[in-house]
């Protein structure tokens, strides 16, 4: 039977509609289910933490659980590349960090690429790192530091939480910036670091705010410089690093990443409640004691941060020539 062609562009239009309506009503019914944030560093840690307060709003607002999975190995690589591999639903997630921009060079022979295969959905926060040195040191302020590193060149001793880690980069952005020589101690974790350092086996560390404040507050290491562009809320009294070397700035940040091919649908969600959760006084105050400040944005917004983190990084690793362990 020949339809008439006003009849069949009208069934063809509402054909073409169809998968346009579904994709709205699966949207708008999501999530449906559980969902899993994939973490890929231990628990107990800032990314741990990050991760489940804002679980914890999602499951509150949008009323499924938001369960946190620790998948830690190979600075976080691990755990990225499962939720590369996850089917782009909306139900598998990453908590996307400052490492997985800096991996992006680190490692020569990844199996993903980062920009390419994460879609970014929302930043969270961004906190500092603090350049602190043993109380030894002859140097009150950064820019005695600098001075005294000049006059004793690969003599001060900067320790790091790892080859490749930010504590590690973030120290050669430093040098890269100010043209001292130090040489890098790289430790199994932060923990050891720190006591290294206020024993006196090192001299310098760029330290993760909640893992030195009450050790700084306690006078075993002295703070010189916080590590973002402005002042820390938590050290009010402590400069920025960029008030004398211009232009430096290393932030630890984390975020919302899903696989690549997750709907704008899905995304455009997330992003708003994890917006709504960050405009929250509460979760903003629990943020805040991490040391941190709530980045709220478009997903286009944490896109564009992501690349220019990745570029930045990336000039970082090939000047300093480092290789992962």
């Amino acid at each position: 039977m020949k339809l008439p062609r006003r009849n069949f562009l009208h069934l063809a239009a509402g054909a073409a509609a169809l998968p346009a309506l579904s994709r709205i009503a699966w949207t708008e019914s999501y999530p449906s289910r559980p969902v899993r944030i994939i973490v890929g560093f231990p628990p107990g840690g800032t990314a741990d933490i990050v991760a489940r307060l804002m679980g914890q709003r999602l499951s509150e607002r949008l009323g499924q659980p938001f369960v946190i999975e620790n998948r830690p190995g190979a600075g976080g690589n691990i755990g990225t590349e499962a939720v590369v591999r996850a089917p782009a639903d909306g139900y598998t997630l990453l908590l996307a960090a400052t490492l997985n921009t800096i991996n992006a060079t680190l490692y020569e022979k990844l199996n993903y690429n980062f920009i390419r295969d994460i879609a970014p959905v929302a930043c969270i926060i961004r906190t500092p790192l603090i350049m602190v040195v043993n109380p030894a040191v002859p140097a009150k302020i950064l820019p005695e530091f600098i001075a005294y590193a000049k006059d004793n060149p690969a003599k001060v001793t900067m320790a790091s939480a790892g080859t490749g880690t930010l504590s590690h980069i973030a120290g050669e952005l430093f040098k890269m910036m100010t043209g001292i020589d130090v040489l890098h101690v790289p430790y199994r974790g932060g923990a050891p670091a720190l006591t290294d350092l206020t024993g006196g086996q090192v001299q310098v560390y760029f330290s993760p705010l909640p893992e030195s404040i009450s050790t700084i507050k306690g006078g075993k290491v002295r703070a010189l410089a916080v590590t973002t562009a402005g002042r820390s809320e938590a050290l009010p009294d402590v400069p920025t690093v960029g008030d004398f070397v211009a232009g430096y700035e290393a932030t630890v940040w984390f975020g919302i990443g899903a696989p690549k091919a997750t709907t704008a649908e899905i995304v455009d969600k997330l992003n708003k409640e994890i917006n709504a959760g960050l405009a929250d006084p509460q979760l903003k105050a629990r943020l805040a004691d991490l040391g941190g400040t709530v980045i709220a944005g478009s997903p286009s917004d944490f896109g564009s941060f992501v690349a220019a983190e990745t570029d930045k990084w990336a000039k970082v690793v090939r000047f300093a020539g480092i290789k992962p362990e």
